[in-house]
């Protein structure tokens, strides 16, 4: 007697990446490949989008000739993972032949509104094991919370921010990308001088208000 099995048709990233330049998938979807599964996210809200832009802006003043700020953009992070992070921090090269890679990425920034909980566990474990030195989840709400991992890959440390807004540009001194000092919000753990600072970087940046 024959069985029938249901199984998961999972996709690598060569798969998905060859989807969507055939044009399988309309324009106005907005998906990502992770672990292998198609994924579609939430539309984004107002407030969502209102947020992204005055993170973005922010970005951009404080890492212009250093970093590249990536908005809601593809990074290939596995062979079977291509998420679109609402923004990510990338070193200076060209990306026109093909996404960004793990060695790529500085920083990653999910802005959550109902997708709070899944960008904390599922999104997080994917940037952890992908190497991403850090890893920022921003609350529409108004939650900051950051996660941070060192250059080996070991666990993310938490660093959490209460509050509205990032703090204003002259509670942030301005400090060496190798400094073994992180002065921004409240740091609650131990953590590696070696590790790439994307926190120090925008320290001289005028205060703005983020999810308002």
């Amino acid at each position: 007697m024959a069985i029938e099995v249901e199984r998961t048709r999972r996709f690598t990233a060569d798969e998905y990446e060859r989807m969507v330049e055939l044009g399988i998938f309309r324009e106005d979807e907005r998906l990502e490949l992770i672990g292998g599964e198609i994924v579609e996210m939430a539309p984004v809200g107002h407030r969502h989008a209102a947020c992204i832009a005055n993170l973005n802006q922010r970005f951009v003043l404080g890492v212009a000739g250093r970093a590249l700020v990536w908005g809601q953009g593809p990074a290939r992070l596995a062979v079977d993972s291509v998420p679109e992070p609402d923004l990510a921090l990338l070193r200076l090269r060209s990306y026109r032949t093909g996404s960004p890679r793990p060695d790529d990425v500085r920083l990653v920034v999910e802005v959550a509104e109902s997708s709070l909980r899944y960008d904390r566990t599922t999104k997080l474990r994917l940037y952890a094991r992908a190497g991403v030195q850090e890893y920022w989840v921003v609350s529409v709400a108004g939650e900051w919370t950051s996660t941070k991992s060192s250059p080996d890959r070991s666990p993310y440390r938490a660093l959490s921010f209460d509050s509205t807004s990032v703090p204003a540009a002259d509670s942030i001194p301005p400090i060496p990308l190798t400094s073994d000092v992180l002065r921004f919000g409240t740091w609650r753990g131990p953590h590696s001088p070696r590790s790439w600072r994307a926190a120090s970087m925008i320290g001289k940046m005028p205060y703005m208000p983020v999810c308002v």
